[in-house]
């Protein structure tokens, strides 16, 4: 067997506000995993939604993560700088002839698929534009899905446990730069994890049912797949995943050390109460410790 890849993790926010409680259980896992490997840790700012960007975020973010004692390993890259990769990925999927253009409005998508739930059959995006415009103009591009068993996509989550989703019947053919020109989310990820090495995804569980469609586009664009391990997201009083649009708090960053604790809790590490750590250092030290004993089989 050829030798592993030296472990390479990342944190991955996007600058629609300041860190909060549930961002910092994402930031606080990824980081603990690279310490627990010995491997290196990035931030990376994906800030490639630019409508939905909020000036300054990004460096507040990076200014946040450092007073928590989290601090990228090489300097951060944005997801804005990097758009002619973007486009040569494309371009490449577009000569081995497994992308289109689609005219399809978001009325004539919900329309079809509100039908196809009537008639209680897939709800995936039904490839309308797979065999032409039809007079249409081109608004988006689109990812050719394989039919039968070459769309199902399994993989081995290192909390969740086995998943599989059949794209062509859950998901069909996805986007990869929308109607307004904004490159998609799937895409930039999936360039970037392989541009910049990345062996270890750790996020939150709101994006594993996305992990199929990146590992599928890993293999048509014939880079390596990550190891993923998705954690639980952190949810408000009525049960939604905590977020900016659900009431979420700004981190206090000049008393670390209870929201790093809380952090560490809700993933299952059990620690001291905030009050018995003097330092960064020391609660560091306990939660590496932790994170090891449970997720690095060779540390236990």
């Amino acid at each position: 067997m050829p030798p592993r890849a030296p472990y390479r993790g990342r944190f991955a926010p996007s600058p629609t506000g300041r860190l909060h409680a549930g961002s910092l259980v994402g930031a606080l896992a990824s980081y603990l995993d690279a310490r627990a490997h010995g491997g290196t840790w990035l931030v990376r700012i994906e800030d490639i939604d630019g409508p939905r960007t909020v000036p300054g975020a990004d460096q507040a973010i990076i200014r946040t993560l450092a007073r928590f004692g989290m601090r990228s390993d090489e300097p951060p890259v944005w997801q804005s700088t990097r758009t002619a990769r973007y486009a040569q990925a494309l371009a490449q999927l577009e000569q081995a002839g497994l992308v289109y253009p689609c005219g399809c409005t978001r009325k004539e998508i919900a329309d079809s698929l509100a039908n196809a739930h009537a008639r209680h059959t897939t709800l995936a995006y039904p490839g309308t534009c797979r065999l032409g415009l039809h007079g249409k103009p081109a608004r988006a591009w689109r990812l050719r899905v394989p039919d039968g068993p070459r769309a199902v996509i399994t993989f081995e989550d290192r909390w969740q446990g086995r998943q599989t989703q059949d794209l062509a019947l859950e998901v069909g053919d996805f986007v990869l730069k929308r109607a307004d020109g904004q490159w998609a989310y799937q895409l930039a990820v999936v360039v970037d994890d392989a541009q910049q090495g990345i062996t270890h995804v750790v996020r939150g569980a709101d994006l594993l049912d996305s992990t199929a469609r990146q590992i599928y586009l890993q293999r048509c664009l014939g880079v390596p797949t990550p190891s993923y391990l998705h954690v639980p997201v952190v949810a408000n009083a009525q049960g939604e995943k905590l977020s900016k649009q659900t009431g979420a708090r700004e981190l206090d960053a000049d008393e670390p050390l209870p929201a790093l604790v809380a952090a560490a809790r809700h993933l299952g590490l059990q620690l001291r109460e905030a009050h018995a750590y003097r330092s960064l250092d020391a609660f560091y030290t306990d939660a590496i410790a932790a994170w090891a004993e449970r997720f690095v089989p060779s540390a236990a």
